[in-house]
């Protein structure tokens, strides 16, 4: 993927902000509906998004460093690497969701939420806005970043802000069908 640093960081704003204006209207549901599940095994909609907020406690605070400490300055174009592509497409969102293994450490399943789960989530999207504003200024290609799975694999920045914000798109569109099924 080859797109211009601009647009990449454009449409991952946009994406941000339809997230979090999701996850801001969730806070209008009961405290039954946010916490329904289909099964024993199924998540909650309040689980969905404490999923994501186990994954923004680990990138928020390492793409902020990894921002800050950055000596390349910014680049016009954002070039996506196979390894990228993959990890982002692998947590993207698509109707017929793929089921994935979770991590025990990140997996909020039987986990006691309430609302203060989504305020964090709201809290962390503004960090998410914040960076992507801040990220203007350094280059994507060459601000690296480790991963949740092992500080060892190092993504380029545009694909790391991929990853994590699709991977938010993929479970809030879970929390959202939940929240339709425990309306019937």
């Amino acid at each position: 993927m080859v797109s211009t640093s601009n647009n990449l960081l454009q449409d991952l704003l946009e994406l941000t902000r339809e997230n979090l204006n999701i996850v801001e209207n969730l806070k209008n549901q009961s405290k039954d509906h946010l916490n329904w599940k289909e099964n024993l095994e199924s998540w909650s909609a309040l689980e969905c998004i404490e999923h994501l907020n186990k994954y923004g406690d680990f990138y928020i605070p390492e793409i902020a460093n990894k921002i800050h400490t950055s000596k390349h300055k910014s680049s016009e174009i954002f070039k996506s690497n196979w390894l990228g592509k993959y990890f982002s497409k692998s947590v993207s969102y698509n109707e017929d969701l793929n089921k994935m293994k979770t991590f025990k450490s990140m997996n909020p399943l039987n986990s006691k939420l309430n609302n203060q789960t989504l305020e964090k989530f709201i809290n962390q999207q503004h960090q998410i806005i914040e960076l992507l504003n801040k990220s203007k200024n350094v280059n994507l290609d060459k601000t690296k970043t480790a991963i949740s799975i092992s500080k060892l694999i190092k993504l380029r920045l545009g694909d790391t802000f991929r990853v994590l914000i699709y991977h938010n798109e993929r479970h809030i569109k879970q929390a959202e069908k939940t929240i339709v099924k425990a309306s019937k």
